[in-house]
């Protein structure tokens, strides 16, 4: 994965700090192109493991048809209200189907972390619930973008 930030590095985020960040939010914002090329962008609850930003969808939303369509994605996960609290990261690439679809629980060594992390994450469960509506995506990305508005002593926000 590359960085792909050449101005900016003084907000840059560390490898930690990028996992502490990402590891503790919830909800991302996912870009995708529809048939007739129209930009979409929806809300997703997210689990990243390190490595790759894995994204539970509902199979028949706009969202799915999309990335099966055309499975490129960019995806931003930010936080902070003040100028001085602002930080955030975007990550971009392909993204590909792991697991049945929709999800039932059926046996998948690669989702068993995965969905014990996501379960504890947003539901407070040990195990994933499945409603066989949704399907997982794995987004191993192409690049990262990061800022962290907060190693900006004293900046003066511009109006």
């Amino acid at each position: 994965m590359a960085v792909t930030q050449r101005r900016g590095r003084k907000i840059m985020m560390e490898p930690g700090e990028l996992d502490e960040f990402l590891g503790a939010q919830r909800t991302c914002r996912v870009g995708t192109v529809s048939a007739d090329g129209a930009p979409h962008v929806s809300p997703l609850w997210f689990m990243w493991d390190g490595t790759s930003l894995w994204l539970y969808s509902i199979t028949r939303s706009k969202r799915w048809a999309a990335l099966r369509r055309d499975p490129r994605v960019a995806v931003v996960v930010d936080a902070g209200e003040e100028y001085g609290e602002l930080c955030g990261v975007e990550l971009s690439g392909t993204v590909e189907v792991v697991g049945e679809v929709p999800r039932t629980g059926e046996p998948n060594p690669e989702l068993v972390e995965v969905e014990r992390l996501f379960a504890r994450k947003n539901f407070g469960l040990d195990e994933m619930p499945h409603d066989g509506r949704h399907a997982w995506l794995r987004l191993k990305p192409d690049a990262i973008t990061s800022w962290d508005f907060r190693k900006l002593v004293g900046s003066v926000p511009l109006r």
